[in-house]
């Protein structure tokens, strides 16, 4: 079982994206934590069966049935906190001995890939790093998805960014980042144009140069949690499923 030890919403949670980012991004979408400690192979697996699972609550596919698409994902039905997480005020309590997320990211040359079920940024080199209690995780790749995953008190956003990270030890931090659609978001802006290039063509992947990931404004106004470390799930080579744990 997860165990929510610290999720609190701040202001500036909500990043503003244009609407023709978000028509592109929703369009790539249509196939379709937060601090979490999880093996490192399942936060980075890509998948073979986008079309198995949505991220739209209305769809027959949706987050309510996930656990009943495959066994292997039944604990996305059955068990407690699991994905997608409310983040209701309740639920929530503030561990102080964290602090702030420290990060220290850098500029480096990464490639942008349409899997599908999502877009992604992956990093080529050294893009920096967040210290987490002590422990260092190395930012390894973006991805952002819509509607978003998680929701606060009940509400869902546009969109939501996942920033996963990697420690020496192989385990994984993800920092999420809610959007709603408004004016125009520099970060997105940039990458526009190889957003273009790979609309409707799933695993295409295109070079886009230097990312910097703090012209993101990445940093503590976000949701995080923690999450205590789960036993690795297995799934099908190659593919993954929705995010849960025992």
């Amino acid at each position: 079982t997860q165990h929510v030890d610290n999720m609190r919403p701040r202001r500036g949670l909500h990043h503003a994206i244009s609407a023709s980012a978000a028509a592109l991004l929703l369009l790539l979408f249509s196939a379709s934590v937060l601090l979490s400690a999880v093996p490192t192979a399942r936060a980075q697996q890509e998948t073979e069966h986008e079309e198995e699972f949505s991220y739209s609550v209305d769809a027959e596919n949706g987050p309510a049935h996930w656990g009943e698409i495959r066994e292997e994902w039944s604990a996305c039905g059955s068990g407690e906190m699991q994905s997608p997480i409310d983040l209701a005020g309740p639920r929530v309590s503030l561990v102080r001995r964290l602090g702030h997320l420290n990060h220290s990211y850098a500029p480096a040359n990464a490639s942008i890939v349409n899997r599908g079920h999502d877009i992604m940024v992956r990093f080529e080199g050294d893009a920096g790093s967040v210290s987490i209690d002590g422990t260092a995780y190395h930012l390894r790749q973006l991805h952002w998805h819509a509607p978003t995953e998680h929701s606060v008190n009940g509400r869902r956003y546009d969109m939501e960014l996942h920033m996963v990270h990697q420690s020496a030890q192989g385990k994984a931090a993800v920092i999420g980042v809610l959007y709603e659609i408004g004016a125009r978001d520099p970060f997105l802006h940039k990458l526009e144009p190889y957003l273009e290039m790979i609309a409707e063509q799933r695993e295409r992947e295109e070079k886009v140069g230097v990312v910097d990931a703090r012209a993101r404004g990445a940093g503590p106004a976000c949701i995080t949690a923690t999450w205590a470390p789960s036993p690795p799930r297995h799934a099908p080579k190659g593919s993954s499923g929705p995010s849960s744990s025992g």
